[in-house]
C-alpha cells in the first residue's frame, strides 16, 4: 500500500515525522503487509524547512499521483493557494481514487483543490475563521481532532495528525493492528474528546453598559450562589425585563448562556490544578448538582470532567 506526503519549502517536520513514523517505519513482527512511504515534491527538489535542515526527496508529484494514501502536512501558508502544479497533482490523485489526508492546516491545500467543496471538514481552531472565509463552500467543524468523509479525512492541529493516521491504519488493518502502533508510540489509540478542550478561552470584553459590566464583575465573584435574572437584573438596578434587554445588547447572548460559559471556565482551573472530587467543583462554580454539571461541560468541551482532569492535571491539592 503506497503512501505518499507532501513536502514544502519552510514546513515544520513533525508532521512528516509523524507520518514517516506511522508509514515508514518498517513492521514485521505486526505480520501483515505494511506501507511503503514516500516523500514527494516537486522535481524531487532539495526541500529546506524549519530549523535549518533540508530535505532530498526520493518521490515527485507522479509518485504522489500514483499512491493509495496521499498526505498533505500543514501548509507554510494559510493566505495563499499551494503551487498550481500541486494542486493538480491532488485533483490527479484523488480522481484515480486515491484516499486523501490533511493534517491541521493542510486542509487549505485540499480545500484549494476543490476536494473538499461540501465534505464536513476540520482543521486547527485557530485557523477556523480564515478557512470559512476562504471556503465558505465547505462545512467546517472545528470542533473535533478528526473527520473521515468519504475518501477525503481532515485533522486538526499537528498532534492530531496521530490520531487520524492512527485511524488509517485502524481502518485499513483493524483495531487490534492500531493499537499495537499506539504501544509503540506510547500515544492513546483514541483519545478522548475533540478540539474543544485545546481552544484558548478568550478574555471577555467589558461590556459597554458600566451597569451591565458591574453585573459581570458581581457575577463571576459570586458563581457558587443561585444567580437568577432577578438576582443579576438587582446588582445593575434595573427591571429583569430591561436587564435582559441590555445584558443581550452589551454581550451578544443572554444571561443563562453567559453564567454557563463562566461556571465552565472556572471550573477548568479546579481541574487542573486541584485534588476537589467532581461534586465538591460543581458545587464551588454554582451548578446544582454533578449530573447538570457533568451534562454542561460534556456539551461545552465534548469530554467529560474526568477524562479533563486525567489530560490536563498540573498539581495536587
Amino acid at each position: 500500500m503506497r503512501v505518499a506526503v507532501l513536502a514544502f519549502a519552510g514546513m515544520s517536520l513533525f508532521e512528516t515525522g509523524i507520518v514517516t513514523e506511522v508509514f515508514g517505519l518498517p513492521r514485521p513482527e505486526l505480520d501483515v503487509p505494511w506501507y511503503r512511504l514516500r516523500i514527494c515534491v516537486p522535481g524531487r527538489a532539495p526541500v529546506p524547512v524549519v530549523g535549518g535542515a533540508v530535505l532530498h526527496p526520493e518521490g515527485d508529484l507522479t509518485d504522489l499521483v500514483a499512491a493509495d494514501t496521499v498526505i498533505v502536512p500543514g501548509v507554510t501558508s494559510v493566505h495563499a493557494d499551494p503551487a498550481p502544479e500541486v494542486l493538480d497533482a491532488l485533483r490527479a490523485a484523488h480522481a484515480r481514487g486515491a484516499r486523501i489526508v490533511s493534517i491541521c492546516s493542510g486542509a487549505f491545500a485540499l480545500a484549494a483543490a476543490g476536494l473538499l467543496e461540501g465534505r464536513r471538514a476540520t482543521t486547527h481552531w485557530r485557523y477556523a475563521d480564515r478557512f470559512r472565509a476562504r471556503f465558505p463552500g465547505v462545512p467546517l467543524d472545528p470542533s473535533v481532532l478528526y473527520i473521515a468523509e468519504g475518501d477525503v479525512w481532515t485533522s486538526a492541529g499537528s498532534a492530531a495528525g496521530i490520531d487520524l493516521c492512527l485511524h488509517v491504519v485502524r481502518t485499513d488493518h483493524g483495531a487490534a493492528i492500531a493499537n499495537s502502533v499506539a504501544r509503540r508510540l506510547v500515544v492513546q489509540p483514541h483519545r478522548d474528546g475533540g478540539q474543544a478542550q485545546f481552544i484558548e478561552a478568550p478574555v471577555p470584553a467589558e461590556a459597554s453598559d458600566d451597569r451591565i459590566a458591574a453585573s459581570l464583575s458581581w457575577a463571576l465573584a459570586h458563581l457558587a450562589e443561585p444567580l437568577t435574572l432577578p438576582v443579576l437584573a438587582r446588582q445593575a438596578h434595573m427591571s429583569p425585563r430591561t436587564y435582559l434587554r441590555h445584558f443581550t445588547r452589551a454581550t451578544g447572548t443572554s444571561p443563562i448562556k453567559w453564567l454557563l460559559r463562566q461556571r465552565i471556565q472556572a471550573s477548568l482551573a479546579l481541574l487542573e490544578t486541584t485534588g476537589s472530587s467532581i461534586e465538591q467543583i460543581s458545587a464551588a462554580v454554582g451548578f446544582d448538582s454533578p449530573v447538570t454539571f457533568r451534562h454542561h461541560f460534556a456539551a461545552s468541551m465534548s469530554t467529560s470532567p474526568s477524562a479533563y482532569r486525567q489530560a490536563f492535571r498540573r498539581g495536587g491539592a
